[in-house]
């Protein structure tokens, strides 16, 4: 596990030391993202969740602008041709997308955010706000990644193939990320995460 830096991503910009973090965590399904971005909103309750926007339908028990903000085609393509989000794909159908308005107006408040995101998405953002703080969680083995997707039950064999085909080629990417945190003991896993978001953010 990489250890966090003590340097300030924001010294260089021209002294502005009041602008919030942005903090990009993204993996391989299993890994123990969403527990690890769970446990991480819980200690630093002043972290700023970011809530994607969608054009599905929503889903059982899903809310509007706690789970997704749900919308329209129209509206997301209209969006889109404004320039206003940060990232963007379409997955099944569907569009996804983070709003670069919610992002901008965070930070210049002072406010850090916690961005969780595929690799695609963390490129995308990088591109337009590359001071982010960006962490890649691993699992211990490759093996353990596999035995935690069959564990769940939710999924077909099928279903698990291409997650961990997928997992596959998003590992590859790691290097693009400042920090890498192995999720092998998730208290331990916690506290390095707990570490770099202390040390980095502004407020």
């Amino acid at each position: 596990m990489s250890e966090p830096s003590n340097k300030n991503i924001y010294s260089e910009l021209s002294g502005n030391l009041t602008r919030g973090c942005l903090f990009i965590i993204s993996a391989p399904s299993g890994a123990g993202k969403t527990t690890l971005c769970n446990a991480i909103l819980k200690k630093f309750p002043g972290l700023c969740y970011s809530i994607s926007h969608t054009t599905r339908e929503p889903r059982t028990g899903e809310l509007n602008g706690v789970d997704y903000f749900f919308i329209t085609d129209d509206e997301f393509k209209n969006n889109i041709k404004k320039d206003t989000w940060a990232e963007w794909a379409q997955v099944h159908g569907h569009y996804y997308g983070t709003s670069a308005q919610f992002i901008d107006r965070h930070l210049s408040e002072g406010k850090n955010i916690l961005l969780d995101i595929d690799v695609n998405g963390a490129r995308q953002i990088l591109c337009r706000y590359p001071q982010s703080i960006t962490i890649f969680i691993m699992p211990p083995t490759f093996d353990t990644l596999k035995q935690r997707l069959l564990k769940r039950g939710t999924d077909s064999e099928q279903v698990i193939a291409k997650r961990l085909k997928n997992a596959e080629t998003e590992i590859a990417q790691k290097d693009l990320y400042k920090h890498v945190v192995v999720n092998d003991s998730l208290p331990e896993a916690i506290k390095t995460l707990s570490a770099i978001v202390s040390a980095n953010q502004t407020s």
